[in-house]
């Protein structure tokens, strides 16, 4: 089975040396396994990312030492590749129009009974009050609804993923999905089009990826994304979520910690190689 992973990070901000470990975990690995290591620009959310983000991406990676096969794919290229994907779930009836702001879905699951899973369950309107809402023009998001996709799966028990690496709670091995982590989750937007669980998992299965490398933090993730996986007929690669590096006072780096950036740790002075030997990457 070929080995092929990658870094896909989004233009919004500059890099720091968390997406250096991610970049170079991923890289590393490739290599170790004679496979192939790509560059994906996750580019969907067009109100946040700018082109010279995206060209400062491809500058500090070229510095790390980095090589990554081209063409380097970018999801605003591929719009319509998710517009199918959604087209396909909302003919099956997997998916409906939610039309509750952000801040009426979160008072929902605010309003939980303690202890309650605090993810958002919703269903579709009646077709009259549906049809009104969108005559109004009101904004929605197409959400999937996991009571459908269940009743189209015959159950949620046959669904599993491998990690390679460890979970947020220390899982590893053949992981049980269980995509009711993440509640009815949104799959499109009137303003980006797409989310990115639907890009995503589309995405790695047009690049052939086989091999899923990122951060703990994204762990969740994988259990909705392999039931997107399992209604779409796509292919469920290997997971492998590394641990995230954090800055002396504990907390995770954030791209708006701009001391932390590789652009600024290169103007200081730091070289590629002092960054891979602190990472343990010599």
């Amino acid at each position: 089975m070929p080995f092929v992973t990658r870094f896909a990070p989004s233009p919004t901000g500059y890099l720091h040396r968390g997406h250096a470990f991610s970049a170079l975990t991923a890289e590393t690995a490739a290599r170790q396994a004679h496979g192939r290591f790509l560059l994906r620009i996750e580019d969907i959310d067009a109100g946040r990312c700018r082109p010279e983000f995206e060209a400062a991406i491809l500058e500090d990676l070229a510095w790390l030492g980095l090589q990554w096969e081209e063409p380097v794919r970018r999801q605003s290229d591929h719009l319509s590749d998710y517009a199918d994907a959604l087209r396909d779930l909302a003919g099956r009836g997997l998916v409906y129009r939610c039309f509750r702001t952000r801040r009426e879905v979160s008072g929902e699951i605010g309003g939980a009974p303690h202890g309650a899973m605090e993810v958002f369950r919703g269903q579709a309107l009646p077709p009259g009050e549906e049809a009104r809402r969108l005559d109004a023009g009101e904004a929605f998001a197409w959400r999937l609804s996991l009571e459908a996709a269940e009743r189209a799966l015959g159950g949620f028990g046959g669904l599993a993923f491998i990690e390679l690496g460890q979970g947020s709670g220390g899982e590893h091995g053949e992981i049980v999905a269980r995509p009711e982590l993440g509640g009815d989750v949104v799959l499109g937007r009137k303003d980006l089009g797409v989310a990115y669980h639907l890009a995503v998992v589309c995405d790695d299965a047009r690049q052939g990826v086989t091999q899923v490398i990122r951060g703990q933090d994204l762990f969740e993730a994988a259990h909705v994304q392999r039931l997107l996986q399992a209604l779409l007929g796509l292919p469920t690669p290997v997971y492998r979520h590394h641990r995230l590096l954090t800055a002396p006072n504990g907390k995770r780096f954030a791209k708006r910690d701009q001391a932390q950036t590789l652009r600024e740790l290169r103007a200081r002075g730091m070289t590629p190689t002092e960054i891979r030997r602190e990472m343990g990457f010599d």
